[in-house]
């Protein structure tokens, strides 16, 4: 990594920490130049003001959605288990410590300014979700019947994450319950709803 990659990276290593801390109106540039062991003059060189600082850390929980792998459909093995499999891992991603965090402070701010939302939430909707895409290819397929795919994978994750992320992103306890069998339950309400085989 070059220094000046490395500088970047602590600066917004000390933004996180700091919008965190002290929310995004409260934080204070000094004191992220000051955690980051770099000059105001270099965090400005880098960032010219704190709402770009802030737009850089929404770019990287945008490109966490991004890179997640997408999923195809495989004729070869069961549907049920393939959304299990799918959706277990993407609750495991969202439960994770840094994504997590992430989450709740880019959040936080989104809930302040209503054209950052609209912003964030067009951008993220151009994503195209990995269960979203193992689902459209079951319907292409005819393993499920034929709707909007990305509306289909909200149905699916929203009743997933009801009960297993966001107990923990406001409460920041884990809900107690069996995660295997609520997501194998709402797997189960989702194929009773699309499946094509009754």
């Amino acid at each position: 990594m070059k220094l000046t990659e490395k500088k970047r990276k602590d600066i917004l290593d000390a933004a996180i920490e700091e919008f965190r801390e002290q929310g995004f109106p409260a934080a204070r540039v000094n004191r992220i130049a000051e955690l980051a062991g770099v000059s105001k003059r270099t965090l400005y060189k880098h960032f010219e003001s704190k709402e770009l600082l802030f737009q850089a850390i929404i770019d990287i929980l945008l490109e966490q959605i991004a890179a997640a792998p997408k999923l195809s459909y495989r004729p070869d093995a069961p549907l049920r288990d393939q959304l299990v499999a799918a959706v277990r891992d993407y609750v495991s991603h969202l439960n994770g410590e840094h994504y997590m965090g992430l989450n709740r402070l880019v959040m936080s701010e989104l809930l302040r300014d209503q054209d950052l939302a609209r912003a964030f939430l067009s951008k993220a909707a151009m994503q195209d979700g990995p269960i979203k895409a193992l689902i459209s290819g079951a319907m292409q397929a005819g393993a499920l019947r034929q709707a909007d795919p990305g509306f289909a994978a909200g149905q699916l994750l929203s009743m997933v994450k009801h009960f297993l992320v966001w107990p923990l992103f406001l409460m920041g306890a884990k809900a107690e319950l069996d995660t295997d069998a609520v997501i194998t339950d709402c797997v189960d309400m989702f194929l009773a709803f699309y499946g094509t085989e009754r």
